[in-house]
C-alpha cells in the first residue's frame, strides 16, 4: 500500500558529506512525522532525526550540529543532509513515516535501508 524508497547512500571519507532522500508513494492520504534511523553492525537500530508535518525537528545527540533533516510535503519526501561524517556514522540508514492511508487508517512504514560507509 505504501512504499518508502531511500537513496543517496554510499562511501564517503571522514569529514565528508552525503544527502539521503526517502520518497513515499502509494495509497497516501497524509503523512505525519517522518524520520531517519540507523543500524550499525552488531548494534540496535537508533534514532537519528525526526520531523513533523509542520517542520518541527528532533535530533539524536550524535546528529546535532552535523545532520539536518528536512522534508518536501508536496513530493512526499524526507531528506537527511549529513556533514562532518565520522567513522561511527557507518550504518544502514532507514527512513520511516507515520502515514494515514485512504480508508485503512494510520500505520508506520519503513524503507528498505541505504548503506552509508565512512572510510578513508
Amino acid at each position: 500500500q505504501v512504499q518508502l524508497v531511500e537513496s543517496g547512500g554510499g562511501l564517503v571519507q571522514p569529514g565528508g558529506s552525503l544527502r539521503l532522500s526517502c520518497a513515499a508513494s502509494g495509497n497516501i492520504f497524509s503523512i505525519n512525522a517522518m524520520g531517519w534511523y540507523r543500524q550499525a553492525p552488531g548494534k540496535q537500530r537508533e534514532l537519528v532525526a525526526t520531523i513533523t508535518s509542520g517542520g518541527r525537528t528532533n535530533y539524536a545527540d550524535s546528529a546535532k550540529g552535523r545532520f539536518t533533516i528536512s522534508r518536501d510535503n508536496a513530493k512526499k519526501t524526507v531528506y537527511l543532509q549529513m556533514s562532518s561524517l565520522k567513522y561511527e556514522d557507518t550504518a544502514v540508514y532507514y527512513c520511516n513515516a507515520d502515514v494515514t492511508t485512504w480508508g485503512t487508517g494510520g500505520n508506520v512504514y519503513w524503507g528498505q535501508g541505504t548503506q552509508v560507509t565512512v572510510s578513508s
